[in-house]
């Protein structure tokens, strides 16, 4: 896993796209207020959850494929074994990195991804680490 904290700064400071895989529209769940606050801070939040059609005000994909934009970041809010499919698809988008949030570790989706030239950061939350570093 990723703990190079040099290595987050550099993410942060360089990522402006950020696709949230998982994103609920209910205001008391995670990924909602993670979304918010990387709002807030100036980062383009991108949506994908196939159950709506817009959250935050933003229009809301049903996969990482239906973007049409540039994504550097995809942020996984979904269970570990819910991972690999997500993992694959930000490999075919071309994104930069894969996080996935606080509790979320799947090795092998982790080597996909890192043998495809994105960096992943497993088990850290996005928000708190921009909180700390940003």
């Amino acid at each position: 896993m990723l703990t190079n904290f040099s290595e987050i700064k550099k993410i942060l400071s360089q990522s402006k796209t950020i696709a949230v895989v998982g994103l609920s529209p209910k205001q008391n769940r995670p990924s909602y207020d993670v979304a918010r606050y990387l709002m807030d801070a100036g980062y383009t939040i991108i949506p994908v959850n196939p159950g709506q059609s817009e959250i935050l005000g933003q229009k809301c994909y049903a996969s990482l494929l239906e973007i049409p934009l540039k994504v550097d970041v995809v942020d996984i809010f979904r269970r570990p074994e819910e991972v690999g499919p997500v993992v694959d698809q930000a490999v075919e988008i071309g994104a930069k990195v894969v996080w996935m949030q606080e509790g979320i570790v799947n090795e092998p989706a982790a080597a996909v991804a890192r043998a495809a030239g994105l960096t992943v950061i497993m088990d850290r939350c996005l928000k708190v680490d921009h909180a700390t570093f940003a």
